[in-house]
């Protein structure tokens, strides 16, 4: 007798246990509910259609449901609201919006996949007709409607996770003047703060108005307020603060929910329901380095999870390994990419960590579009088990943190990541990869070889007066220096060694901390006992300070930036 599996949700996780299913039993009926009218949606290319580069909304569209039907005898029925699970007869209680009518209809196995939905914070305003939240087609054709039919310029974008900035990004390549409001102090949360840095700046510089620190309080006609009292005109309101996995209809079934507000499941993606699986962003997770649940609402992990349930409904077996969390986004001119834990999360997660920071170039210097690749590894004390990466440039770094990745997957160590052998061409990359020479830095840390100080505390160094050498050259020097630095370049070093003190600390740094780090080396081999290395040297001291700077007016710590 053939199985009868229904699925609730025709998006990524949906849409992938059906066709799984399929590859595994030609016989199964098949069925697919979708509230909405679309099934099989690209939902993470949604705001590239603000700006068109998606120039059709319907190409977001990967499969209709005649498709479905066509080619794989799965039945997707859209504009069906599931409303109830009747545990006891096994059956679902489907409402067709369309004709405003119910039915019941019976399974077999039951999989549930409906996604999370955008949070909405209960303000004064926020069901003004002029504020949008995106979660699928329809939402990005209507907010595309209304700021094209209603003749907008100014649009705020409350939240700064991957979707804010992604609509923001795609709203000012548009031509639209953009407010971007985050509560937290910074961006992009999985990247530290000091790399988060670089994204503030590239968001500013292409015109974006970025505001942190600070929430959203009302949004009013024509302006939208913050908690701290300002007030910023805005024509049109899109909401992107987070979402909330959609777990009503599996808590009025009396389905278990976990600690953190998902549908928990066991490591087949079973619920508490030996025949109701549930995948996707509405589940709780396991992490695999902290070892506690988490939620993870990322296209890729729902895939997985959805083959892994399906193969469960036919006895084939599935290590679960849980999630690390790898994401990547592009914002205007740069790439940025990170994998696992960063240092923040690492900490709260009670975890001893340390990190480096090294840009070394994403290709062979003399190479055309050779750019300088900004890369974060972090670790674990004093294991050496890496635990994260962060990175960012012009270059093709998500095929660096991929490699990290895979790395934290094989539970491997600095000395594996050290030795690892990648592929090389100069039109690529470097004979030493970005992700070798960070291994071998963070080694040279791990050890105790030499020290350094973060970018982040570069600030306190100068504001207390610490001698600070400036491993540059001389023309270098005079485009912009920290303001108490003595230019000593490398190639001048050993015949100055009067001017460099033994009886108290010496920070060095060059433009990109190569030069600073063979001169803390030499130093210490002629006896130096108090020397550190300065991580990210001037280059990332002026892309740490740079947006501070910007919006608060305080006093620079430089001469001059310089960002080349």
């Amino acid at each position: 007798m053939s199985k009868k599996i229904l699925i609730v949700g025709g998006v990524a996780g949906g849409a992938s246990v059906a066709a799984r299913v399929r590859r595994l039993d030609e016989q199964a009926e098949i069925i697919m509910f979708e509230k909405g009218p679309h099934v099989s949606f690209s939902n993470c290319s949604l705001p590239y259609h603000l700006s068109g580069i998606v120039e059709n909304s319907k190409k977001l569209v990967l499969t209709s449901p005649e498709d479905f039907k066509k080619k794989y005898n799965i039945e997707a029925r859209v504009h069906s609201e599931v409303i109830a699970i009747n545990r006891e007869e096994k059956t679902i209680t489907v409402k067709d919006l369309v004709n405003n009518e119910t039915y019941d209809e019976s399974y077999d196995k039951l999989v549930l996949s409906p996604g999370a939905k955008p949070i909405r914070p209960n303000l004064e305003g926020i069901d003004n007709p002029n504020v949008f939240t995106i979660r699928n087609v329809v939402d990005i054709e209507n907010l595309n409607t209304f700021i094209k039919h209603e003749g907008m310029k100014r649009i705020a974008v409350i939240g700064g996770g991957f979707i804010g900035v992604e609509v923001a990004e795609n709203l000012r390549l548009a031509g639209y003047e953009v407010s971007v409001i985050e509560f937290a102090n910074q961006i992009m949360k999985p990247f530290d703060f000091d790399m988060a840095q670089i994204l503030h700046k590239e968001m500013v510089d292409h015109g974006v108005e970025l505001i942190l620190n600070d929430g959203l309080a009302k949004i009013g006609e024509g302006f939208v307020a913050t908690q701290s009292g300002k007030k910023i005109e805005a024509d049109a309101v899109v909401v992107a603060i987070g979402v909330r996995p959609e777990t009503t209809l599996a808590e009025d079934a009396g389905l278990e929910i976990g600690e953190t507000g998902g549908i928990k499941v066991d490591a087949n993606y079973v619920t508490s329901d030996r025949d109701i699986y549930a995948v996707g962003d509405a589940i709780e997770v396991y992490h695999r380095l902290t070892h506690k649940p988490t939620r993870l609402a990322l296209a890729g992990p729902a895939q997985k999870q959805a083959r892994a349930a399906a193969n469960h409904m036919y006895g084939i077996s599935t290590q679960n390994k849980g999630v690390i969390g790898s994401s990547s986004i592009r914002l205007f001119d740069l790439n940025a990419a990170a994998t696992g834990l960063n240092v923040e999360t690492a900490k709260q997660a009670g975890i001893s960590v340390d990190s480096v920071y090294v840009m070394p170039p994403d290709k062979v210097g003399l190479m055309p579009d050779s750019h300088p690749m900004h890369f974060k590894l972090v670790y674990e004390l004093p294991t050496g088990r890496i635990l994260g990466a962060q990175a960012i440039g012009k270059g093709n770094v998500d095929k660096r943190i991929d490699v990290i990745a895979a790395m934290i997957t094989m539970n491997a160590t600095l000395e594996d990541l050290a030795e690892l052998e990648l592929s090389y061409s100069p039109m690529l990359g470097t004979a030493k990869d970005v992700v070798n020479m960070a291994a071998l830095v963070a080694l040279n840390q791990l050890h105790g070889r030499y020290r350094e100080v973060k970018v982040s505390e570069v600030r306190e160094l100068v504001e207390k007066g610490a001698f600070i050498i400036d491993a540059r050259g001389v023309k270098e020097f005079e485009r912009g220096h920290l303001k108490n630095a003595v230019n000593i370049p490398l190639s001048e070093f050993r015949d100055r060694l009067d001017e460099i003190p033994k009886d108290k600390p010496v920070y060095i740094h060059c433009r990109s901390g190569q030069r600073s780090y063979n001169m803390v080396m030499a130093l210490q081999n002629l006896g130096y006992n108090n020397v550190y290395n300065i991580a990210g040297s001037f280059l990332g001291i002026c892309l740490y300070e740079y947006y501070t700077d910007y919006v608060t007016g305080r006093e620079k710590i430089v001469t001059e930036y310089n960002f080349k």
